[in-house]
């Protein structure tokens, strides 16, 4: 019963009085600061990431992964927003490329299935092939209608996302997703464990997003728990009696694997990478790496960042 309890708490949290998503102005936390001990980089000297707005992307490196876009250039990335479509030439440039919530045209204003790919198949073969020969790939997407306009890339690395809105219903809270280390729902791995015990994450806090299928060769790290079901409606935020369930236990919501010479790291919720603040009627609701809930999120993505930037390494 928490799953359906959880669905009405972010229905009543996004939708409002007037039913709809749009009705709670989402917009980067810019007050949110969180410190660097140690910076991976000397500033400006790092792996450059850039990250996709070429697609009709929900998140952007100054909207609303302003603070995902600071945080890595704390750690002394070099971040840079692209607005070209995939190809060789502009993927030459990157040694990291970052897709949070890319769109097809269709779906900007309209949130309803069908939800075609966001990217042309030469697009998909372009990062293929970029990935095979070393880049690293962090590719998101959030619930519907996000997974679907991603889903035919993710299928390139063996990913099968759903779309649809996943929720935990052995979570303990009705707000995020809690996946933590002593319950086996977030596993050990270079992201979780750090490059020192310092780093080490014990919980990352996810809202909603999707749930995905992995394929063999690639390695859950953020795992759905026994009760976990995804809600697949015909329109986003819109649940009935007769909405799609699917039990989804076991699968993923964040992962990653080698391809080739490179990397790539799958997560199906972009919220918890940023720091952001929800308008609604009762006040500002923050959203993000900036919730208590989320205390080690900051250091996760650094984590996943420092794996990523090993591509091509071994």
């Amino acid at each position: 019963m928490r799953a359906v309890a959880s669905i009405w708490w972010w229905v009543s949290l996004w939708c409002g009085a007037s039913g709809t998503a749009a009705a709670a102005q989402q917009m980067a936390d810019t007050t949110f600061y969180a410190e660097i001990e140690s910076p991976a980089y000397v500033a400006g000297t790092g792996p450059v990431v850039l990250i996709d707005e070429a697609h009709h992307n929900y998140h952007t490196a100054a909207g609303r992964y302003l603070a995902f876009a600071t945080l890595l250039r704390r750690d002394g990335y070099v971040v840079l927003a692209s607005a070209e479509p995939f190809t060789a030439r502009s993927l030459a440039q990157a040694d990291i490329l970052v897709v949070s919530n890319a769109l097809n045209e269709r779906n900007v204003e309209d949130w309803s299935l069908p939800t075609p790919s966001a990217f042309a198949a030469h697009e998909v073969a372009a990062v293929r092939e970029w990935v095979s020969a070393g880049g690293a790939l962090m590719l998101i997407a959030d619930h519907m209608p996000m997974p679907g306009a991603a889903a035919m890339l993710a299928a390139e690395f063996g990913a099968r996302f759903l779309n649809g809105f996943a929720f935990d219903s052995e979570s303990d809270t009705e707000g995020p997703i809690i996946f933590r280390r002593s319950d086996g729902s977030l596993q050990p791995h270079p992201t979780t464990d750090g490059r020192d015990p310092s780093e080490r994450v014990d919980s990352v806090a996810s809202f909603t997003g999707q749930a995905f299928e992995v394929g063999p060769t690639a390695i859950p790290i953020m795992v759905f728990r026994s009760n976990a079901v995804s809600f697949n409606p015909r329109v986003a935020w819109e649940f009935t009696e007769s909405t799609e369930k699917v039990s989804v236990g076991g699968w993923a919501q964040g992962a990653v694997l080698q391809f080739g010479a490179g990397r790539v790291a799958l997560f199906g919720e972009a919220a918890m990478f940023t720091a952001q603040v929800a308008a609604t009627e009762s006040g500002r609701f923050p959203m993000g790496m900036n919730r208590p809930e989320a205390v080690q999120n900051q250091q996760f993505l650094l984590n996943v960042m420092h794996w990523l930037s090993s591509a091509g390494s071994h």
